[in-house]
Protein backbone atom coordinates (compact mmCIF):
# COMPACT_ATOMS: atom_id res chain seq x y z
CA UNK A 1 0.00 0.00 0.00
CA UNK A 2 1.04 3.44 -0.87
CA UNK A 3 0.60 6.85 1.02
CA UNK A 4 1.35 10.00 -0.09
CA UNK A 5 2.61 11.84 2.94
CA UNK A 6 2.52 15.38 1.02
CA UNK A 7 -1.15 15.81 2.55
CA UNK A 8 -1.93 15.21 6.30
CA UNK A 9 -4.71 12.66 6.08
CA UNK A 10 -2.50 10.23 4.19
CA UNK A 11 0.20 11.47 6.07
CA UNK A 12 -0.86 10.03 9.50
CA UNK A 13 -2.50 6.72 8.49
CA UNK A 14 0.56 5.64 6.07
CA UNK A 15 2.80 6.53 9.62
CA UNK A 16 0.66 4.49 11.64
CA UNK A 17 1.01 1.76 9.15
CA UNK A 18 4.53 1.68 8.92
CA UNK A 19 4.89 1.59 12.62
CA UNK A 20 2.50 -1.54 12.46
CA UNK A 21 4.05 -2.86 9.71
CA UNK A 22 7.28 -2.99 11.42
CA UNK A 23 6.52 -4.02 14.54
CA UNK A 24 5.01 -6.72 13.00
CA UNK A 25 8.11 -7.96 11.20
CA UNK A 26 7.33 -6.52 7.83
CA UNK A 27 8.93 -4.51 5.36
CA UNK A 28 8.35 -0.54 4.77
CA UNK A 29 9.63 2.16 2.33
CA UNK A 30 10.50 5.76 3.91
CA UNK A 31 11.76 9.14 2.56
CA UNK A 32 15.50 10.11 4.08
CA UNK A 33 17.23 13.11 3.30
CA UNK A 34 19.43 11.26 0.84
CA UNK A 35 17.51 8.31 -0.84
CA UNK A 36 14.23 6.73 -0.33
CA UNK A 37 14.68 3.16 2.17
CA UNK A 38 13.77 0.03 2.56
CA UNK A 39 13.86 -0.66 6.07
CA UNK A 40 13.06 -3.25 9.33
CA UNK A 41 12.93 -3.40 12.98
CA UNK A 42 16.87 -4.00 13.51
CA UNK A 43 16.04 -6.27 16.63
CA UNK A 44 13.08 -8.83 14.37
CA UNK A 45 15.77 -11.38 12.47
CA UNK A 46 13.31 -12.44 9.97
CA UNK A 47 12.44 -9.07 9.16
CA UNK A 48 16.05 -8.33 8.21
CA UNK A 49 16.56 -11.61 6.21
CA UNK A 50 13.64 -10.46 4.24
CA UNK A 51 14.72 -6.97 3.64
CA UNK A 52 18.05 -8.81 2.12
CA UNK A 53 15.94 -11.19 0.03
CA UNK A 54 14.32 -8.05 -1.45
CA UNK A 55 17.19 -6.62 -2.49
CA UNK A 56 19.00 -9.76 -3.50
CA UNK A 57 21.88 -9.42 -1.17
CA UNK A 58 23.75 -11.70 1.23
CA UNK A 59 24.54 -11.48 5.24
CA UNK A 60 27.86 -10.76 4.01
CA UNK A 61 26.46 -6.95 3.35
CA UNK A 62 24.75 -5.60 6.39
CA UNK A 63 21.84 -3.18 6.33
CA UNK A 64 23.56 0.36 8.09
CA UNK A 65 20.89 1.27 11.14
CA UNK A 66 18.83 3.99 11.28
CA UNK A 67 17.84 5.98 14.84
CA UNK A 68 15.23 8.74 15.66
CA UNK A 69 17.77 10.65 18.48
CA UNK A 70 21.59 11.36 19.21
CA UNK A 71 20.83 9.38 22.39
CA UNK A 72 19.63 6.04 20.95
CA UNK A 73 23.45 5.43 19.38
CA UNK A 74 24.42 5.10 23.27
CA UNK A 75 22.41 2.42 23.96
CA UNK A 76 23.98 0.57 20.61
CA UNK A 77 27.54 0.89 21.17
CA UNK A 78 29.73 -0.54 24.46
CA UNK A 79 32.15 2.33 24.47
CA UNK A 80 31.69 5.18 22.36
CA UNK A 81 34.68 7.42 21.07
CA UNK A 82 35.10 10.96 21.68
CA UNK A 83 35.20 10.67 17.59
CA UNK A 84 31.54 9.29 17.17
CA UNK A 85 30.02 11.56 19.67
CA UNK A 86 31.49 14.94 18.42
CA UNK A 87 30.73 14.01 14.72
CA UNK A 88 27.20 12.95 15.57
CA UNK A 89 26.38 16.18 17.57
CA UNK A 90 27.83 18.50 14.69
CA UNK A 91 26.05 16.33 12.35
CA UNK A 92 22.67 14.46 12.90
CA UNK A 93 20.25 14.57 12.28
CA UNK A 94 21.52 14.56 8.56
CA UNK A 95 23.76 12.77 5.43
CA UNK A 96 26.43 11.15 8.10
CA UNK A 97 26.90 7.61 8.52
CA UNK A 98 29.14 6.25 11.22
CA UNK A 99 30.65 2.69 11.64
CA UNK A 100 31.03 1.94 15.46
CA UNK A 101 31.66 -1.27 17.67
CA UNK A 102 28.05 -2.15 18.43
CA UNK A 103 27.41 -3.49 21.75
CA UNK A 104 27.84 -7.51 21.93
CA UNK A 105 25.00 -8.48 24.28
CA UNK A 106 22.57 -6.38 21.42
CA UNK A 107 19.60 -9.11 20.32
CA UNK A 108 19.53 -8.85 16.58
CA UNK A 109 21.16 -10.32 14.00
CA UNK A 110 21.87 -8.08 11.10
CA UNK A 111 23.70 -10.11 9.04
CA UNK A 112 27.97 -11.04 8.99
CA UNK A 113 28.81 -7.31 10.97
CA UNK A 114 32.24 -8.43 12.51
CA UNK A 115 30.73 -7.09 15.76
CA UNK A 116 30.29 -3.00 13.68
CA UNK A 117 27.41 -1.22 12.69
CA UNK A 118 26.63 1.90 10.65
CA UNK A 119 24.53 4.04 12.38
CA UNK A 120 22.92 7.43 11.17
CA UNK A 121 20.05 9.54 12.43
CA UNK A 122 18.32 11.14 9.29
CA UNK A 123 17.27 14.58 8.34
CA UNK A 124 13.36 13.87 7.06
CA UNK A 125 10.13 14.52 9.46
CA UNK A 126 8.55 10.94 8.05
CA UNK A 127 11.18 8.74 9.01
CA UNK A 128 12.26 10.05 12.50
CA UNK A 129 8.72 10.38 13.07
CA UNK A 130 8.28 5.91 12.33
CA UNK A 131 11.24 5.81 13.61
CA UNK A 132 10.75 7.56 17.18
CA UNK A 133 7.66 5.26 17.22
CA UNK A 134 9.28 1.99 16.22
CA UNK A 135 13.26 2.22 17.50
CA UNK A 136 16.07 1.14 15.38
CA UNK A 137 15.50 0.01 11.96
CA UNK A 138 18.10 -2.21 9.28
CA UNK A 139 17.33 0.54 6.35
CA UNK A 140 19.55 -0.01 3.64
CA UNK A 141 18.67 1.64 -0.24
CA UNK A 142 15.04 0.80 -1.71
CA UNK A 143 16.43 -0.88 -4.87
CA UNK A 144 17.52 -4.43 -6.09
CA UNK A 145 21.10 -4.68 -5.96
CA UNK A 146 22.79 -3.02 -8.81
CA UNK A 147 19.55 -1.20 -9.68
CA UNK A 148 19.57 2.49 -9.63
CA UNK A 149 18.99 3.67 -6.18
CA UNK A 150 14.85 4.99 -5.65
CA UNK A 151 14.12 8.50 -5.17
CA UNK A 152 10.65 8.32 -4.98
CA UNK A 153 8.43 5.55 -3.32
CA UNK A 154 6.71 5.16 -6.95
CA UNK A 155 10.52 4.20 -8.10
CA UNK A 156 11.13 1.91 -4.97
CA UNK A 157 7.29 0.22 -5.78
CA UNK A 158 8.45 -0.21 -9.07
CA UNK A 159 11.43 -2.42 -8.13
CA UNK A 160 9.82 -4.26 -4.84
CA UNK A 161 6.74 -4.46 -5.45
CA UNK A 162 5.01 -6.95 -2.97
CA UNK A 163 7.68 -7.48 -1.06
CA UNK A 164 7.17 -4.23 0.96
CA UNK A 165 3.77 -3.81 2.65
CA UNK A 166 3.65 -0.07 3.21
CA UNK A 167 5.25 2.60 0.92
CA UNK A 168 5.48 6.03 1.89
CA UNK A 169 6.26 8.84 -0.69
CA UNK A 170 7.15 12.55 0.04
CA UNK A 171 7.96 13.72 -3.68
CA UNK A 172 11.36 13.15 -4.96
CA UNK A 173 14.55 13.60 -3.15
CA UNK A 174 15.74 16.78 -2.63
CA UNK A 175 19.43 15.67 -3.34
CA UNK A 176 19.95 11.95 -4.05
CA UNK A 177 23.55 11.98 -2.23
CA UNK A 178 24.09 8.64 -0.11
CA UNK A 179 25.39 10.15 3.05
CA UNK A 180 29.22 9.85 4.14
CA UNK A 181 30.37 7.23 5.73
CA UNK A 182 33.12 7.55 8.61
CA UNK A 183 34.52 4.61 10.06
CA UNK A 184 35.54 5.76 14.14
CA UNK A 185 36.48 1.72 15.15
CA UNK A 186 40.19 2.62 14.20
CA UNK A 187 42.64 4.13 15.95
CA UNK A 188 42.04 6.57 13.41
CA UNK A 189 38.73 7.78 11.74
CA UNK A 190 38.92 7.31 8.53
CA UNK A 191 36.35 8.00 5.75
CA UNK A 192 35.02 4.76 3.55
CA UNK A 193 32.64 6.25 1.34
CA UNK A 194 32.86 10.15 0.23
CA UNK A 195 29.31 11.79 -0.03
CA UNK A 196 27.02 14.44 1.31
CA UNK A 197 28.97 15.60 3.70
CA UNK A 198 32.30 17.14 2.57
CA UNK A 199 35.73 16.46 4.36
CA UNK A 200 36.08 19.57 4.99
CA UNK A 201 33.51 19.96 6.88
CA UNK A 202 34.31 16.57 9.03
CA UNK A 203 37.49 18.26 9.76
CA UNK A 204 36.46 21.27 11.40
CA UNK A 205 34.83 18.88 13.98
CA UNK A 206 37.61 15.67 13.62
CA UNK A 207 40.70 17.42 12.91
CA UNK A 208 42.44 14.00 13.00
CA UNK A 209 40.14 12.71 9.90
CA UNK A 210 42.33 12.24 7.00
CA UNK A 211 41.42 13.24 3.71
CA UNK A 212 39.93 10.98 1.00
CA UNK A 213 39.06 7.39 1.26
CA UNK A 214 40.88 5.06 3.12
Amino acid sequence: MLYDCRTTADRDRGIAAAVEAVKSGELVVLPTDTVYGIGADAFTPHAVTALLNAKGRGRNVPPPVLVGSRHTLDGLVYSLPKAARDLADAFWPGALTIIVEHSPSLQWDIGDTGGTVGVRMPLHPVALEVLREVGPMAVSSANKHGQPAATTAEEARDQLDYSVRVYLEAGQCPEPVPSTIVDVTGDVPRIVRAGAIPWEKLQDVVPELPPGLA
